[in-house]
């Protein structure tokens, strides 16, 4: 079986709302994978920028994503073990003693969900078997400029409406990969 990014051909189909397009994001694209990977499957590719969600007879829904920064981000594979509309946010220990300056005011109280949350419309939690929540999501951004870069504290990232969509299709129980950084 033919795994990674080269199970996924380049030609779809788009479809997707005006907002994404005024701010220079790419809709979802319905593509063709060049072989076939088990339905509803979560495949992210970090040096690509593109989240993948497979779908039966071999076609995928592509996304395009931002990542995690630096060391932040971690290959490897998951499951959703939760799933959260306007999810309520707090930063963790690392986040806190990196950047004092920007999370150390939410250390107690966090922030409640809505608009202007880190984690946007919807958070899809990762965890693993033996370990739990690893506290690495698949969440939205309000900001759409950070899509296609390295930015986030390890999640990876779509804009609001993107995750909506993506949201409303995927079950608790599912299998995400996150392939490894090459550059």
């Amino acid at each position: 079986m033919m795994t990674g990014l080269a199970a996924f051909g380049a030609a779809g189909l788009a479809s997707s709302r005006v907002e994404a397009q005024a701010a220079g994001v790419p809709p979802p694209t319905l593509v063709q994978m060049r072989a076939p990977l088990p339905p509803n499957q979560i495949h992210v590719f970090p040096d690509h920028f593109q989240l993948f969600h497979t779908r039966p007879e071999g076609m995928a829904m592509r996304y395009p994503c931002r990542v995690g920064r630096d060391s932040l981000y971690e290959a490897g594979q998951f499951y959703v073990g939760a799933k959260k509309k306007w999810p309520s946010w707090k930063p963790t220990p690392g986040m806190i003693e990196r950047e004092p300056e920007l999370y150390a005011k939410y250390e107690e109280d966090g922030m409640p969900g809505g608009p202007g949350n880190p984690l946007g419309a919807r958070a899809l939690y990762l965890f693993q078997p033996g370990r739990g929540d690893t506290y690495l999501r698949i969440h939205g951004t309000g900001d759409q400029r950070s899509i296609g870069q390295a930015v986030s504290n390890g999640c990876a990232g779509l804009i609001n409406e993107h995750i909506t969509i993506l949201y409303d299709n995927v079950p608790i129980d599912t299998t995400v990969v996150l392939y490894p950084k090459m550059g």
